[in-house]
């Protein structure tokens, strides 16, 4: 205790000391003292408030005048904001602009948002604005609404300077763009995926930031730390390249037009308390571009009018030259639509300007949508849009076109073309069948970015005949519309001479584009335009030709799928295998290019089976399948009805006859030594048990389930399909047959998908997809599924029990017993 004492009045004795010890300090050093003393901080600068203009806007400044005045000093980038600008709602649209493999796409938007910027006392705030839930300004539930979705704040900033002959307010933005902004890096999908722990400051940097009239443009690299990169993983890191794109909305939003389910648009989705319900109703409006009539009085007339403002393409000066004219054409082939829209020159497509003629061009400025080129390998092209979230008004659109795309649609128009069209029967086509080619997926792409999703029910308009018809194709094109994925012409046979092979924009395109962009002048509000709408709808009703089919992943509506033609999917499927097995014995032929190894060859031979297994597929559908077709109060009938028993019972046949039965026509020997000398057994096997899979799966055999207990004797029913699966699978137990390699391993692959019917339960489907996917959580264990699944599967043991002793080929005995033995095990685990 004494020495604590002790040690306290020392402690205070030398604190006593120190002031006088200081002064003994030669003056000298104090000076130099005072000399070398570090600079305050930057933030405690700030606080002190705004500096002088001159001060941080220096002469050393480059400045970029356009939406914001953009200085860049050093290393440090400055907003310069007008007042006028303050509280004035922007969107903000964050896309990869960079990426490494297996992680999205250049192009690929990551999020966006409407943001405004709030001048705060001396903040400058960065707030995100909503509209999920809305009402009209002029009604009193207005301010309950605004109340109820207060604006969250994403960044805040010292105000720097103020510019003193305008009022134009200066922050530094650098940390915007190079701290973990969620909104503005990798989305949590990906960073749970790849396991993220952080961004990593040192190797995240700002690399630009330009300024154009109406936009800002910021592009940035962000490093995250990552333990499971899908590539490069020795890095233990992931990098991208991102753009940040801040466009300035319309003052005035332009009156938006609602959606209707039987028209396909993308649209927006608000939950309106304005209006005259006894709920939240939730509105849904289509995104299309503001087009307006320069002559409202020549409109009304009927006659063709010039828009106030054309929707105008620009095409990327990195395209060859070569295929310029075809991607224009693509573009400009909506001209006709919009014709029916009471539009003329409404889409115009233009070639880039030089740099004489326009030395500020740049296709990242919001005022030029352009068709942008990229050198890369992928094979892929897409058209987005970017629209105003309060009305859906598009306001810009760069079509992405990878410059790869032209092998995909090279195996595209070969695999479904080549048996019937010498023009496709070589591994690199003239250009003018590329470039006709090219033109078709210009003006798909271009659809998108009208605001029109894929039509995947317009191919089945046609009955599949007409298809083979030269005067129905060349007036009809192949499809209703170029928004499905019809590709070209796999109906077609040798003998249709003169039978269109391609789609184009056709008559479900041109009412489409009508009734989402043709004015009503009448209407003030949306709701004064519903009438009218319905009308253009009912003039159409029950015609095949005018029917959406929204796209689903695994499609319940044989008559919405991806990639097939016609109402008849076993007819067009069996035409299109016809000239699959015209095409597999000349592929060597049509794949011969002196000096050069066999890669073309196994490249289209893949597609070859590709192409078969989508024809199975398409058949499939029908098996469970429901068809779905849109309808309001006004029109008679069901939306949703069950596909015909006999059109069921005909899909599964075909299926046994052309996918169970082996496809001996895809085993060419000769063909298949010059790529492989191992696999052909494998790849059999694995394309059975794909289509196997497919008809086995719990939530196809749920809807059977279903249709038999609404409909009775009418409908094709789970048992009716396995027991047409069980007799055409294993054939050789009744007539004392030898099963060969590939149907033994069809037939192990039967008993491995009946195990997992009675031991797993089906994976359920994330809720943001359930939109995308036709999804019915389906418990296979509380379901009659596990029930017939087992009684099958005793039927099947008695009569392999009564095959073994008849059976005289060892082989065929061994699989058999070991046949047996898997049933029992499935049967009863604890054996």
């Amino acid at each position: 205790m004494q020495k604590r004492k002790y040690y306290l009045l020392l402690l205070l004795s030398l604190n006593l000391c120190l002031p006088g010890l200081a002064q003994k300090k030669d003056k000298k050093d104090k000076k130099k003292e005072e000399t070398t003393t570090p600079a305050k901080p930057a933030a405690a600068a700030a606080s002190k408030g705004p500096k002088p203009y001159k001060e941080v806007i220096t002469n050393k400044a480059k400045s970029d005048s356009g939406l914001f005045v953009v200085h860049k000093v050093e290393d440090s980038y400055f907003y310069e904001i007008p007042d006028s600008l303050f509280n004035r709602e922007m969107l903000l649209v964050t896309r990869i602009a960079k990426t490494a493999d297996n992680i999205g796409y250049g192009g690929e938007e990551i999020n966006t948002s409407v943001v405004r910027w709030e001048l705060k006392d001396k903040k400058v705030l960065l707030r995100v604005v909503s509209y999920r839930n809305v009402a009209s300004e002029e009604l009193p539930i207005y301010q309950a609404v605004k109340n109820s979705n207060f604006e969250p704040i994403v960044a805040s900033f010292d105000v720097k300077a103020v510019k003193t002959d305008s009022t134009n307010t200066v922050i530094e933005v650098n940390d915007l763009f190079i701290t973990d902004v969620k909104m503005l890096g990798l989305e949590q999908r990906r960073r749970t995926q790849y396991k993220v722990t952080a961004l990593d400051s040192k190797r995240t940097f700002l690399d630009t930031i330009r300024s154009y009239p109406l936009n800002v443009e910021a592009r940035n690299i962000l490093t995250y730390n990552a333990s499971e990169p899908p590539s490069t993983s020795e890095t233990g890191s992931i990098s991208l390249e991102m753009n940040h794109s801040l466009i300035l909305l319309p003052k005035k939003p332009m009156m938006p037009r609602i959606k209707d389910t039987r028209v396909g648009y993308f649209s927006i989705r608000q939950n309106d308390y304005g209006l005259d319900e006894q709920k939240a109703d939730k509105r849904e409006y289509i995104v299309r571009w503001r087009l307006e009539p320069k002559d409202k009085a020549a409109f009304e007339r009927g006659e063709l009018v010039e828009p106030v403002k054309p929707i105008v393409y620009y095409i990327d000066p990195a395209t060859p030259e070569k295929w310029r004219p075809y991607i224009k054409q693509g573009v400009e082939d909506w001209q006709a639509a919009f014709e029916k829209a009471g539009f003329k020159n409404a889409i115009i497509c233009k070639y880039p300007p030089t740099p004489e003629e326009d030395p500020e061009f740049s296709p990242e400025d919001i005022r030029y949508s352009v068709v942008r080129y990229f050198a890369s390998d992928i094979q892929n092209a897409y058209g987005p849009n970017v629209h105003d979230p309060r009305s859906g008004e598009i306001l810009d659109s760069d079509i992405g076109w990878y410059h790869n795309v032209m092998n995909l649609i090279r195996n595209w128009f070969f695999v479904q073309t080549a048996a019937i069209n010498p023009d496709a029967r070589s591994p690199k086509f003239k250009d003018e069948v590329m470039g006709r080619l090219i033109r078709f997926v210009s003006s798909h792409e271009v659809g998108h970015t009208l605001g029109l999703p894929h039509n995947m029910g317009s191919s089945a308009a046609y009955p599949v005949d007409s298809l083979r018809s030269a005067s129905f194709t060349t007036a009809n094109n192949v499809s209703p519309s170029i928004m499905d994925y019809a590709r070209f012409n796999y109906v077609a046979q040798p003998e249709d001479a003169g039978v269109s092979l391609m789609p184009n924009v056709g008559t479900y395109d041109k009412y489409a584009i009508a009734w989402g962009y043709r004015p009503i002048l009448s209407a003030t509000k949306p709701e004064d335009e519903k009438e009218t709408l319905d009308s253009w709808i009912m003039a159409h009703s029950g015609d095949p030709v005018y029917r959406y089919g929204r796209q689903t992943a695994n499609p319940v509506d044989p008559r919405s799928q991806t990639e097939d033609l016609g109402d008849d999917a076993m007819k067009s499927s069996a035409y299109g295998i016809e000239n699959l097995k015209r095409i597999v014995p000349n592929l060597m032929t049509w794949t011969t290019a002196k000096g050069k190894d066999y890669a073309d060859l196994e490249e289209l031979y893949g597609q070859v089976l590709g192409q078969w297994n989508r024809y199975m597929g398409h058949v499939a559908s029908n098996v469970g399948g429901i068809y779905e077709t849109y309808k309001t109060f006004d029109e008679e009938g069901a939306v949703y009805t069950h596909v015909e028993k006999e059109k069921q019972e005909r899909a599964v046949d075909f299926i046994t006859q052309q996918a169970f039965k082996t496809p001996t026509w895809m085993i060419d020997t000769d063909l298949l030594s010059r790529f492989e000398g191992v696999g052909m057994i494998e790849r059999i096997r694995g394309a059975q048990e794909r289509v196997l899979n497919n008809l086995l799966d719990p939530g196809r055999m749920a809807r059977l389930i279903e249709n038999q207990t609404l409909n009775g004797p009418k409908a094709y029913t789970m048992l009716d399909l396995m027991g047409d699966l069980r007799t055409g699978i294993w054939t050789e137990l009744k007539g004392g047959q030898v099963a060969d390699t590939y149907r033994r391993n069809l037939q192990r692959a039967y008993l491995e998908r009946m195990e997992f019917l009675m031991t797993k339960e089906p994976a359920t489907v994330p809720a943001g997809a359930r939109a995308f996917v036709n999804y019915v959580p389906v418990r296979v264990g509380q379901s009659d599924i596990r029930a017939v699944v087992r009684g099958e599967l005793m039927q099947l043991q008695t009569e392999i029990k009564k095959a073994i002793p008849t059976t005289k080929d060892t082989l065929m005995k061994y699989h058999l017993q070991d046949a047996l033995v898997r049933v029992e095990k499935i049967l009863d685990p604890k054996e």
